[in-house]
């Protein structure tokens, strides 16, 4: 069993900064995917950004203000967010799955397989 903790949310202004963090417990296998994910009101869900095998991906979105990094020893995963828009408001969720990434498709989180409770990013104009 895989236990998944988000922390850091909160409400910050366009332009400012947040650092999320997930705490994972359980068998976690660093060879295995571990993402973050956000789902807006009203709006699909979407992968942020998946780290497994030594490999990052990032979605559109993310890339050039976003950083995801993992820490196998303490079993944590990162999610630094710059230069935050109000579009980035969401509740944003960590997600484990007990494979390897699929960097092929991987952004609907249908393939992953526990889940964290999210934690909410709200950013204002």
């Amino acid at each position: 069993q895989v236990q998944l903790v988000e922390s850091g949310g909160g409400s910050v202004q366009a332009g400012g900064s947040l650092r999320l963090s997930c705490a994972a417990s359980g068998f976690i296998s660093w060879r295995n995917c571990i993402a973050w994910f956000r789902q807006a009101l009203g709006k699909e869900r979407e992968g942020i950004a998946q780290i497994g095998g030594g490999t990052t991906d990032y979605a559109d979105s993310a890339k050039g203000r976003f950083t995801a990094s993992r820490d196998n020893a303490k079993n944590t995963l990162s999610l630094q967010m710059n230069s935050l828009k109000p579009e980035d408001t969401a509740v944003y969720y960590c997600a484990y799955r007990l494979d390897a990434c699929d960097r092929t498709s991987w952004s609907t989180g249908a393939q992953f397989h526990y889940w964290g409770q999210g934690t909410q990013v709200t950013v204002s104009s």
